[in-house]
């Protein structure tokens, strides 16, 4: 429920962008982000992705510098697998869009944030002329599979038009900077609608 109070929130700032609803897939081995994980795993607790500006996932110095964007994605762990000493294979669910309003840095590296959740995409049908770039999604979807690839969580949902451009997002070559454009838009007609131009500028959609 969208609020106007603020909360702790553990950062994990990546090179991408997590929409709501996506699938994230992460190789775990830096102990400040293996005891996040086993943290956020004992208390059922999520942790924030946010997308590096300036930097690098891996801190190499205590004073490499970090810049990521303020507005985020909040992940959900799906399941945790440990197969080789000190590195976790960790699969998320994008839930909540967040802001966060001040973020600090613990001893061993971590950033937490004082965040903000957001309000979710209203769940509303694509327009009428939105419905080829539906049908690519799920063209789109069948091809993956085929291939033995299978980047989206079910249930899908091509009656949702934030769903589908949150999808398309996700697999369109475009830049990190144009995808965290796009997540951070408020309305999903209007991110749809920008997919579909860049998918009808490339002729995949007619």
């Amino acid at each position: 429920m969208p609020s106007s109070d603020t909360f702790d929130l553990p950062l994990f700032p990546l090179q991408t962008v997590l929409f709501p609803g996506g699938l994230l897939s992460l190789k775990v081995f830096e102990a400040r982000y293996l005891d996040l994980v086993g943290t956020c795993l004992r208390e059922s607790r999520p942790f924030g992705v946010v997308s590096i500006k300036q930097g690098s996932e891996v801190r190499r110095k205590a004073d490499d510098p970090t810049v990521f964007e303020t507005i985020g994605v909040m992940a959900e762990l799906i399941d945790v697998d440990s197969k080789q000493p000190n590195i976790l294979m960790v699969r998320c669910k994008g839930t909540q869009r967040f802001e966060a309003k001040r973020c600090s840095q613990q001893g061993d590296g971590l950033w937490v944030a004082q965040a903000e959740i957001l309000e979710d995409d209203d769940v509303v049908a694509p327009a009428e002329a939105m419905h080829e770039t539906v049908r690519g999604l799920a063209n789109a979807i069948a091809t993956m599979k085929s291939k033995g690839s299978e980047p989206f969580l079910q249930p899908y949902a091509f009656d949702n038009a934030g769903w589908v451009a949150n999808r398309w997002c996700e697999i369109l070559p475009i830049s990190i900077a144009a995808k965290q454009k796009l997540m951070e838009l408020d309305d999903p007609h209007i991110r749809l609608q920008l997919v579909n131009d860049f998918l009808r500028s490339k002729g995949v959609v007619s």
